[in-house]
């Protein structure tokens, strides 16, 4: 049991990056956000090595998208001196922001990286250098693919720890894309999961996912967060089945799995596309522990009284403690944070810019 140890906690808003540090049972944030004024959709932890490494995907409105990376726990940063990440002169597309980053669960130096526009970059360095994966980039069925309210986002990477060629990626408005041959093929992986603001509900792609996380013991099961709808598949994204079922409402932006213990995971029920506030106006998270047949509402030492403050997709969280510490950011510029599966909460942070992200881990 790791207890309450030392955690690090990174948190990206519309206004640079705070970092938080929980030594013992005391939490201390740095006393000024980093990339200052910049907003930052994407952060990753990467403890594979002997040093972790924090990645940042910064959106400067001056100088530009840049990912950024720190070998000292954040306290100072450097970005490669030419870009990290630039679409091929021949795509005729620039880069807007970077979604995701994510270290492979395979390949102990491999990064990968999701973006605006939507398409899928690979490091072998650890975040330093990235390559375009060109066959996603080129599938035929991109020229069909729609920006949903937030652009055209490839927002969600996973890979497998059992074999580096298995990558499962999310776009938004396009869906869920599986490769099992290192990245050569891609082929679309959305069957179950509704369209409904589509003529056809059920497109072989075209849905709005939101978000989707690996189940801790089953590597093949998967959580999905739809544009209406809350769904597993449980043979690694290949069919679907609805487990929305005992939640107050089925949309959402934002899943998390458990790190440790199978059938677990976490999602915030917003109450509408067109009221994007928390459903029924509280502030809770719902827990899944038997892989979505029924929910718990979580909300001690959460706000009791009406709130408004929406999750987005990448700012749930867990870490890799046991009991596993959850975390959320909202819209408020509020932070609250679990350190027993979720079981009770406690505010961190408040009064921040708009929580885009948030990431924590473990660290010596």
């Amino acid at each position: 049991m790791v207890g309450m140890t030392d955690v690090l906690l990174a948190v990206g808003t519309r206004k640079g990056l705070f970092i938080g540090r929980r030594r013992g049972g005391a939490w201390e944030f740095d006393e000024r956000p980093y990339f200052n004024a910049q907003a930052v959709y994407s952060v990753a932890i990467d403890t594979r090595g002997d040093t972790p490494r924090l990645l940042a995907g910064g959106d400067s409105t001056h100088w530009g998208p840049s990912v950024f990376r720190s070998d000292d726990l954040g306290r100072t940063w450097t970005e490669s001196a030419a870009p990290a990440i630039k679409f091929p002169e021949d795509t005729g597309a620039s880069l807007e922001r970077v979604w995701q980053l994510h270290p492979s669960a395979a390949e102990p130096d491999v990064v990968y990286a999701g973006t605006e526009p939507a398409a899928l970059y690979r490091s072998a360095d650890r975040g330093e250098t990235f390559e375009l994966v060109r066959p996603l980039w080129e599938h035929p069925t991109r020229s069909k693919w729609v920006p949903g309210g937030g652009g055209e986002g490839l927002h969600t990477v996973l890979t497998d720890a059992r074999d580096a060629r298995a990558v499962t990626v999310a776009v938004s408005t396009a869906g869920v894309f599986r490769t099992e041959d290192g990245g050569e093929s891609w082929r679309p992986s959305n069957s179950g999961v509704s369209a409904v603001f589509l003529p056809d509900p059920d497109p072989e792609f075209g849905q709005c996912v939101h978000k989707v996380a690996r189940d801790a013991a089953d590597p093949d099961r998967l959580y999905l967060q739809n544009h209406w709808g809350v769904y597993r598949s449980d043979d690694a994204g290949a069919h679907w089945t609805d487990i929305g079922a005992g939640l107050p409402s089925t949309f959402g932006f934002a899943v998390a799995a458990h790190p440790h213990r199978g059938g677990t995971a976490y999602v915030f029920p917003i109450t509408a596309d067109a009221d994007r506030v928390p459903a029924d106006r509280r502030c809770r998270v719902f827990r899944t522990a038997d892989a979505g047949g029924s929910w718990q509402p979580l909300a001690a030492g959460l706000p009791d009284g009406d709130h408004y403050g929406t999750v987005l997709r990448d700012a749930l969280c867990t870490d890799d403690a046991d009991p596993a510490g959850v975390y959320f950011g909202n819209r408020n510029g509020e932070v609250y944070a679990s350190a027993d599966d979720g079981d009770s909460w406690r505010p961190l942070a408040s009064h921040l810019p708009d929580v885009l992200c948030v990431r924590a881990a473990v660290v010596a």
